[in-house]
């Protein structure tokens, strides 16, 4: 007679196992769609971070323009204070505007100054045309720093840093140079 074989174990996945495999792998799939979505509102703020390098240029561009064809004196080329009247930049972060009545981008006659926009092609794609858009730049301030070289009175340092937000990220970007009392 012959004996029956003894059974051997079936062989596959269990339904558990099943449903940790499935866990795991949405985890990461989601985690994936998670670093898209913030890789791509990062991506989206590279306009964003365009017009802050942009306005901080033009704020030490303009600084250097009114010092070398004597538009301010050397006395104006810092920031205003109490203990310094004659300084035209306010040394806090202020809103982008239009240059006010003397030209200068960001100094103290920018007050009444309508806010700074940029110029966009509206929907028949060509810009200066009717339909053109404008971009006002409410969420970009600007600060511009004027201190003193040590041991050179004839020096000065320059920064502008420029802070904005773009969607839901904070940023900044910061522009340093130098200013001589000589022409």
């Amino acid at each position: 007679m012959r004996q029956p074989k003894a059974r051997q174990p079936e062989k596959g996945f269990t339904l558990i196992e099943m449903a940790i495999a499935v866990a795991v792998l949405s985890i990461g799939v989601l985690g994936l769609a998670a670093m898209l979505a913030d890789s791509l509102a990062y991506m989206a703020g590279s306009q964003a971070d365009f017009i802050a390098q942009q306005k901080a240029d033009q704020a030490i561009e303009t600084i250097f323009t009114a010092k070398y064809d004597s538009s301010i004196t050397w006395a104006q080329v810092s920031n205003n204070s109490t203990t310094n009247p004659t300084g035209l930049f306010y040394s806090t972060a202020q809103p982008i505007r239009q240059p006010g009545s003397d030209g200068l981008v960001g100094s103290i006659n920018d007050n009444s100054a309508p806010l700074d926009y940029i110029l966009y092609p509206g929907p028949d794609g060509k810009l200066g045309t009717p339909d053109d858009v404008l971009y006002y730049l409410q969420n970009f301030t600007r600060t511009i720093t004027i201190t003193n070289v040590n041991g050179d009175p004839n020096l000065r340092s320059i920064s502008v840093t420029v802070n904005y937000t773009t969607g839901r990220f904070t940023r900044s970007y910061t522009l340093n140079s130098m200013i001589s009392a000589f022409d």
